[in-house]
């Protein structure tokens, strides 16, 4: 199937990619209160597919198109550059051993691949409950040039981003959760980085 959003959705609007939609829970309702725009869910776990595809069934949403497969393989070979309106990653596998820290989402060349896809000015938007994947994630997206953080540090939860039981569950084990959010540069504009 070729990567053609205009067909999927019989229109041209802002689009947003959320990366590990789970069992949909957010996505859904994110999709249902943001009607004027468009989103994608990319998920590799079938279950979660399944119950999100319910929930769409269930509310008639019809901004909301799912895929099933490896997201990093959707940006490199299908989404076109500074095309996308928003990216949202919420709560990636952290991944927790140190030994398989590599195996986390959020590292330098991923980071650079998902800002190239994003229009200037547009947000890519993460949240973690894992204290060390969120300082990872800070370090990695303040490295990233085309990136300018839209706070200083981590940002304040956003109150329109739907808790799920999976964050509450996270809250009520005492792991403070973090959001950061990053932006688009426009051309033109210098990094805060000096070389």
């Amino acid at each position: 199937m070729p990567y053609d959003p205009p067909a999927w959705f019989g229109r041209t609007a802002p689009l947003v990619l959320e990366i590990g939609s789970g069992t949909g829970e957010s996505t859904a309702a994110l999709a249902a209160a943001e009607p004027w725009r468009d989103h994608i869910a990319v998920e590799v776990f079938e279950p979660g597919l399944a119950r999100l595809l319910m929930r769409i069934a269930e509310t008639g949403l019809t901004n909301l198109v799912l895929l099933r497969g490896d997201a990093v393989a959707l940006l490199r070979e299908r989404v076109p550059e500074a095309s996308l309106d928003g990216m949202r990653i919420f709560f990636p596998d952290p991944w927790p051993k140190r030994r398989h820290h590599k195996r986390r989402l959020v590292q330098p060349a991923f980071v650079s691949l998902a800002a190239s896809r994003l229009r200037p000015g547009c947000t890519l938007h993460l949240a973690t409950d894992w204290a060390d994947y969120a300082d990872q994630m800070l370090a990695v997206l303040e490295a990233e040039p085309l990136l300018e953080n839209t706070v200083d540090g981590f940002a304040q939860r956003p109150v329109w981003r739907p808790v799920t039981k999976f964050e509450a569950r996270a809250q009520a084990e005492g792991r403070a959760v973090r959001d950061l959010i990053h932006r688009r540069r426009h051309a033109g504009h210098s990094s805060d980085h000096t070389s």
